[in-house]
């Protein structure tokens, strides 16, 4: 297996493991829609089910096509994900790594998706009444991974441009 796979195959198992464990223990240890203050004003751990996005998108009771509409984009962004590594320079460890760990998160809500219809969400922050969306670790990782894509990107148009700049 090419090295960047293989980076990036070994990243998204370290996201979807923990990823997995973690939602099965607050699907044990808490009732659906039941939050536990750990830092009061500030965080809770909650069990909430998400038919949608990120962020509650699409997140509608009245609709069942949106399961299935999250499932084929993921599939599609797998199969975009593996063409992004078979292309990407070896050295752009960024990059890579940021489309590792996009890969686990994706995957591993993936899993939800097709196991329940439902991504388990559980990390609640919020000031006062103003709560952020509740998510998860492959959330996390998500987002995360996205960052070191778009350091990635930023590094290599600096790079591009300062040789461009001394006519290389």
């Amino acid at each position: 297996m090419d090295a960047r796979l293989k980076t990036a195959a070994l990243l998204a198992v370290a996201v979807i493991l923990p990823d997995q464990i973690t939602k099965a223990v607050i699907q044990r240890k808490y009732a659906l829609w039941d939050t536990d203050p750990v830092i009061p004003g500030f965080f809770n751990l909650v069990h909430v089910l998400n038919k949608g996005a990120a962020f509650g998108f699409l997140n509608r009771p009245d609709m069942d096509w949106q399961v299935w509409f999250f499932v084929a984009v993921t599939i599609f962004a797998v199969g975009f994900i593996y063409y992004l590594l078979t292309t990407a320079d070896e050295g752009d460890r960024f990059f890579i790594w940021g489309l590792g760990l996009v890969l686990g998160g994706a995957l591993g809500n993936l899993i939800d998706r097709v196991r329940t219809g439902f991504v388990v969400d559980f990390l609640d922050f919020y000031v006062g009444e103003y709560h952020w969306p509740a998510f998860n670790t492959a959330d996390i990782a998500i987002t995360s991974g996205a960052f070191c894509v778009i350091i990635s990107m930023y590094m290599k148009n600096r790079r591009e441009g300062a040789q461009h700049a001394r006519g290389e």
